[in-house]
Parts: structure tokens; C-alpha cells; sequence
């Protein structure tokens, strides 16, 4: 399969997975969700952690092995895991309140986070292409404001926007986290996914416990069958994504982009599933945060 082929999946999956996690805190606890779909991702990469421990044949260079750690090494790794779990609890709780075609176009712009932040504290320096990029976004972002307000949105005021604000920018602190975890430490991507999903589980314990003491009768719990696949579809999108850059040829400027599709898949699913309104003035704005997206890849 090409790597093009490949992140296109990926894309598809990550919209799914965008989905998933509406259709699970709608009108639902969001607290034993991110426990439980946490809980799910742990278990799947468990196996993995334990078999590359006891199987000696299990060759070091395999995609799915996990490599032995000192504690150091664990601290680096749980702090990942308290940054992606304060990201998520935020846009989780974003997500219940919000139009999913508000606030998956909202989290599509964490590159834009990402090179503002490098910009200003890690010395990197953005090419002009990548800052018509931003102001492309930018701009976007403004008109939004404009059209939230058909959906009776304001969102200088709204608290669902200004926390998947915050989920997005703890986002882009991750994504520059990762890239410190994988180049300059030296992890290889599956010890990043496999502890960081593992230690995501008792970064989410004490919220679910608040819930449990403090709000399980005003906000009770469903399970629904979509919140294993939270955890499903991300560990496939990840997967792929990882394949893909790992083939010979790839290019990290258009995988990136590619990615961004999953907008439009989480865009058509909600007007098709959840009968969310305004579909114009929506698809416009998200079609220019998607080509400010990808002159940011440039």
C-alpha cells in the first residue's frame, strides 16, 4: 500500500474516530467515557509491552516493540500523558457542548499553535508561505465567529469554544513534546504510544472518581458501543500514519495535510448523524482552515 494510500485511511479514521467521540458524550458523562475509552487503548498496547519483555525473538527494529525503559525515561512519558490527557478532558467536554462542525475545524488548527509556539520560544523561523498560512487561518477563525452565531454560538463568550481552544493548543504543546520525545531523546514511536496510552488510565482516574463522588446523579453514565471504538480508531489512524511515513519516498509536507481530510469526514457526519445545521457558511470556513493547513506543511 502507498504511503499516499495510507494516509488517506488514516484521515478516514480519524474522522471516525471524531464521531465516535461525539456520539459518546452526547447527553453523556464525559468523565467514565475518557476512563473507559482510555482503558480500552491501555489493554491494547499491554500485550505489546509484555511481549517484547519475554519474547527474545521479537526483533528490536519491529514496528510494534516497545523498548525498555529507565524511570527517567517514565517520567518523560507520563508527562506526555498528563499533557494529552488535559487536551482531551477539555475538548471532550468541548465536544459535548458544541456542533462537531464548530469544533473539529477549531481542533484542525493545531499546526497553526504549533509554529507560533515554535516561533516564539523554540527560535524556529516559519517560511513566508507558512505565514500566509496563518493569516489564512487566522481569518478563517474570524469569519467562524460570524457564522457560530447562526448556531447561537458567541464565541467570545461561549465556554465550549474556549475550551477546545485550550484543548488545541495543549495539542500543539504535545506535538512539539513529541517531536523532543522522538528526536532528541531518541524514543521510537511505539514506546512513545504504548506508555503514553498506558499511563493516560491513571491520569484520568481522579477525574472519573470526582464524578462518581460529586456528579454520577446529575450527570449519569451510558455505555454506548462507539466509545471502544474511540480508542479503535485511534490506535489504527496512528498505526497507519506511522507506516506511512516509515515507507521510502514519503513526504511528511503532504502526509500532514492528508491528515486534515478527517475534518470532512467528521464534517459530513455531522450533518448526516447528528442534523446539525448550516452546512454552507460552515463548509466554506472549514475549507479555508484546510488550505491554510497546508501552506503550513509547505
Amino acid at each position: 500500500m502507498s504511503w499516499l494510500l495510507l494516509s488517506l485511511v488514516s484521515a478516514l479514521f480519524l474522522g471516525v474516530y471524531d464521531l465516535c467521540k461525539k456520539a459518546s458524550v452526547r447527553e453523556n458523562a464525559v468523565a467514565p467515557v475518557l476512563l473507559s475509552s482510555c482503558s480500552i487503548g491501555a489493554s491494547i498496547w499491554l500485550p505489546f509491552v509484555i511481549w517484547s519483555r519475554l519474547n527474545p525473538h521479537f526483533s528490536a527494529n519491529a514496528f510494534l516493540f516497545v523498548e525498555s525503559l529507565s524511570l527517567q525515561d517514565h517520567a518523560f512519558l507520563f508527562a506526555k500523558s498528563a499533557l494529552v490527557g488535559a487536551s482531551w478532558t477539555l475538548a471532550f467536554f468541548a465536544l459535548k457542548r458544541l456542533p462537531i462542525t464548530i469544533a473539529t475545524p477549531i481542533r484542525a488548527t493545531s499546526p497553526l499553535w504549533t509554529i507560533l509556539i515554535a516561533f516564539l520560544f523554540m527560535g524556529e523561523r516559519p517560511s513566508g508561505t507558512q505565514w500566509i498560512g496563518v493569516a489564512v487561518i487566522l481569518l478563517s477563525f474570524f469569519v467562524f465567529t460570524f457564522v457560530g452565531k447562526l448556531d447561537g454560538i458567541q464565541f467570545h463568550r461561549d465556554r465550549g469554544i474556549a475550551l477546545m481552544i485550550a484543548a488545541t493548543l495543549l495539542a500543539a504543546c504535545s506535538a512539539l513534546y513529541d517531536k523532543y520525545l522522538l528526536q532528541n531523546l531518541g524514543f521510537t514511536s511505539s514506546t512513545v504510544q504504548a506508555w503514553f496510552s498506558i499511563y493516560l488510565v491513571p491520569v484520568m482516574i481522579p477525574l472519573a472518581c470526582y464524578w462518581f463522588v460529586a456528579q454520577r446523579k446529575q450527570s449519569p453514565f451510558q455505555w454506548r458501543w462507539t466509545i471502544p471504538f474511540i480508542a479503535g480508531c485511534l490506535l489504527v489512524a496512528d498505526y497507519l500514519y506511522f507506516s506511512a511515513i516509515r515507507l521510502d519516498g514519503s513526504m511528511i509536507s503532504l502526509i500532514s495535510p492528508i491528515r486534515r481530510v478527517s475534518v470532512v469526514v467528521a464534517f459530513l457526519g455531522g450533518f448526516m448523524l447528528f442534523g446539525e445545521q448550516n452546512l454552507k457558511p460552515k463548509a466554506i470556513c472549514t475549507a479555508m482552515m484546510l488550505v491554510g493547513v497546508c501552506l503550513l506543511s509547505l
